[in-house]
């Protein structure tokens, strides 16, 4: 009934595109109801463009119900010759192959920001941010609220989330590496389930240069492709398809990329569901970059900043948060837009979207700056998902702690295929689904070794800890580092470690680190131990350079 009011619909207005895309929305009948309500559907399309002419004779072999839509249309004439409205089963088909129902897997939208923090969304108790999209995506859906990035920064988030492996275990663990093809990566895994695979924007993780081509050997495994290495030149941007000519993003990038994200939404074959990355580079810094109308909605003297920022940084913190705030609202704004293709398209209800960050940014919390560090700021991101014929129509906020080599088996488990046995996460698909939590509720953070804009002269170390669900604990290379109690100190300002009255929580904590590690078959050894072991060539900082 459904598909018959809007094959009229479109009559009226003359569309045979709008009922193609009626088509391709809605059809979700067997092979041989496809190809003979094709034959209908466009029998009714061709009287609604050319006039009067006799009705439709169904013939003998046609089930009567796949021809009420043609024959409820008699009054509407054809000029052309009955020859050419007769359209062949070989016509047919084509359209059935092209257009045929989607398998019953859902399609999956993975969308992660560069260095967006868990606290900066309205829903998160944020007073500053406008993020209304997201605020009411979180409403609908379900908030994983301890979502963590374990290693965070760039390119060691974005190699575990296309391979499910700890940064020991892939190797990279420095920005600017290139990331082997050895294991089995989310794309491949993906392609073996039946899936298409598509990435836009920003990758990272081939360390030849960020600005340079790609060719397809080193892309994991993606067909479509609109990427550049790294750039955060928002307004300047770049990037390369199939072949080595540089091509444009007009405008802000993240702009253009969600609107190339929604073309390939609305043109993707049907004949097999599609997982699609989309990874923006805001807000990571420049700050002030974000188009004029949303920096024009943040005055920096009128925000409230969060209370673990020590008064000689306010002056930057403040400047720097009102920037960071555009981007954020400008990439609710790109994300509204995404959602509403899926809606369009008849795509919402059986496609896993999701929301994310590789990690957070201090912005002068604690007196730092950046990422890398283990406070809050820096390791806690958002992780919205929805997927209301898998996972329900109902919002749910979780409290289990999923880590960055959680998501590729976790996004795996929720479109049923099957997990490498190279990954070494957990998959919470079954918990998003209402069963038991795979985790111990202890997520492992680590610094390697530190680097870029966590060098020893900024206070860099390496370090190992957890985040549980109340509490922090890390250590460093000298012992104890860290622990915070997060339910009684929500902004970390008093740090507990190694003060008798909490010896005993300390020694508990530091057991769980230590298994662990042991499960992470993690060493925890000096950063130049893994540098020698890789055979990389870094600078007196503990970087590897790179040409832009």
């Amino acid at each position: 009934m459904r598909i018959h009011l809007e094959v009229k619909k479109a009559n009226r207005r003359g569309s045979i595109c709008h009922l193609s895309n009626l088509y391709k929305r809605h059809l979700q009948i067997e092979a041989i109801g496809v190809q003979l309500l094709a034959v209908n559907i466009l029998l009714n399309a061709v009287r609604g463009h050319h006039g009067k002419d006799q009705a439709f004779s169904r013939p003998s072999y046609f089930p009567e119900e796949f021809t009420s839509v043609a024959d409820s249309e008699t009054d509407s004439p054809i000029r052309l010759c009955r020859n050419r409205v007769m359209v062949g089963f070989e016509s047919c088909n084509l359209i059935a192959k092209r257009w045929r129902p989607m398998s019953n897997q859902p399609n999956l939208v993975f969308v992660f920001a560069d260095q967006w923090r868990a606290d900066a969304c309205g829903y998160a108790g944020d007073p500053n941010v406008k993020t209304p999209h997201l605020d009411r995506f979180a409403a609908e859906g379900i908030n994983l609220k301890n979502a963590v990035s374990g290693s965070p920064v760039c390119t060691p988030y974005r190699a575990t989330l296309m391979t499910g492996q700890y940064p020991w275990t892939h190797g990279i663990f420095l920005n600017d590496l290139c990331l082997s093809t050895d294991a089995t990566s989310i794309a491949q895994a993906f392609k073996a389930g039946g899936y298409r695979t598509a990435y836009i924007g920003k990758w990272h993780i081939d360390g030849h240069g960020r600005s340079n081509f790609i060719p397809r050997a080193r892309r994991q495994g993606f067909e479509y492709w609109k990427v550049l290495e790294c750039t955060h030149n928002y307004n300047e941007s770049y990037y390369y398809g199939d072949g080595p000519e540089k091509l444009k993003w007009d405008g802000y990038d993240a702009i253009t990329q969600t609107r190339d994200a929604q073309d390939y939404i609305r043109n993707a074959d049907r004949d097999k569901p599609f997982a699609l990355f989309l990874s923006w580079g805001p807000p990571h810094a420049p700050y002030l970059t974000a188009p004029q109308k949303y920096r024009d909605m943040y005055d920096p003297e009128a925000l409230t900043l969060r209370p673990n920022v020590p008064e000689e940084m306010e002056g930057e913190a403040r400047r720097d948060t009102a920037g960071y705030y555009a981007h954020c609202t400008a990439l609710d704004d790109c994300f509204a837009e995404l959602r509403q293709t899926l809606k369009d398209e008849g795509l919402e209800d059986n496609t896993v979207l999701i929301f994310t960050s590789d990690h957070g940014d201090m912005i002068g919390c604690q007196g730092q700056r950046k990422k890398q560090r283990p406070w809050d700021e820096s390791i806690r991101v958002p992780f919205l998902v929805r997927h209301p014929n898998g996972l329900g129509a109902e919002s749910k906020v979780l409290d289990g702690l999923i880590n960055s080599q959680d998501i590729m088996p976790t996004l795996l488990g929720l479109c049923g295929v099957e997990i490498p046995e190279s990954v070494e996460g957990l998959d919470y698909s079954t918990y998003l689904r209402g069963g038991e939590n795979p985790g111990e509720d202890a997520a492992l953070l680590s610094c390697v070794s530190p680097f870029g804009q966590f060098t020893r002269e900024m206070g860099g170390r390496e370090f190992r800890g957890v985040r549980t669900k109340r509490h922090t604990y890390v250590r460093s290379l000298d012992g104890p580092w860290l622990l915070y109690d997060n339910e009684m100190d929500p902004y970390q300002l008093e740090n507990l470690c190694d003060k008798p009255a909490h010896a005993e929580l300390q020694s508990e904590l530091d057991v769980l680190l230590n298994r662990k590690l042991d499960e992470a078959n993690d060493q925890f050894l000096p950063g130049e131990e893994y540098i020698r072991r890789w055979g990389y060539k870094v600078d007196e900082t503990g970087t590897v350079g790179y040409t832009n």
